[in-house]
């Protein structure tokens, strides 16, 4: 990504499967956190969901971090629930809200795919934008399954038309629906020429200012994890247990049909 090249200890890059799957880079008070993982499209496995919210956790003790701009390595954003490892799903509502909880702004960055849990991530960005080429589908539907942990930062969010049709249809939409849906902050041809203004603005603003703002802006999406949070972890368990969860998960893994299309 331009203007975000200073790499902080990270070690291997993409090509290495033994490197982080979390990197991160430093500029002008923006720290730069890429997912990392694009063999298995930045699946939200244990060790990715682990080592990004160790990131943010160092992000957030860092005065030098003014705001977060979080993107991906890859075609890919995020896949969605890594489902031969898949992440502890209290660990992964502990993500989404350190995201929404952090004193510092996150900026989510999009060029390519963002499916299922992938959305939440993107969801729980304070802001987010995205290429024109970028596309975005709640797939859960498809494997017998439904978005519920991510309807925490969500469903707070975004237009209540646009998510009962994309929550239960499944389709694919594209950059400019996820905009008119609230899902994203800004499209252009070129990611980085939206990103540029964004980022501009949170370094003009203060700290404190920002931090202030932000507890505003996020207290309704908080209350939702209050209340809802237990609820949606049970719920999304359960789903997985049923025989429909294992012939979408089958069907998915064997790239066919599940047994219900007709």
């Amino acid at each position: 990504m331009a203007g975000h090249s200073t790499a902080r200890g990270t070690g291997a890059g993409p090509a290495d499967p033994g490197g982080p799957a979390v990197t991160s880079a430093h500029e002008r008070g923006i720290t730069t956190l890429t997912l990392d993982s694009p063999a298995n499209r930045n699946a939200l496995s244990a060790r990715l969901v682990r080592e990004l919210a160790d990131a943010l956790s160092r992000c957030a003790q860092d005065p030098a971090v003014r705001a977060v701009v979080l993107t991906h390595a890859g075609t890919t954003f995020s896949a969605g629930a890594d489902l031969k490892n898949p992440a502890n799903p209290y660990t992964f509502v502990a993500l989404m809200r350190q995201l929404v909880e952090l004193p510092k702004p996150v900026v989510a960055r999009v060029s390519g795919h963002v499916r299922a849990g992938g959305i939440g991530l993107v969801g729980a960005c304070d802001m987010a934008v995205a290429d024109r080429g970028s596309d975005f589908a709640f797939t859960e539907v498809r494997i017998g399954v439904a978005p519920a942990m991510i309807s925490m930062p969500l469903l707070p969010r975004i237009d209540p038309r646009a998510a009962s049709r994309y929550y239960l249809t499944g389709e694919r939409f594209d950059a400019a629906a996820a905009q008119a849906a609230g899902l994203l902050t800004a499209v252009g041809d070129d990611v980085d020429e939206a990103l540029a203004p964004l980022v501009d603005g949170l370094r003009r603003a203060s700290p404190r200012g920002l931090a202030e703002a932000k507890k505003l802006l996020t207290a309704e999406v908080l209350e939702h994890f209050d209340r809802h949070a237990e609820d949606l972890v049970q719920r999304s368990a359960s789903y997985f247990t049923t025989a429909e969860a294992r012939e979408g998960i089958a069907a998915f893994m064997e790239r066919r049909d599940p047994a219900w299309v007709r």
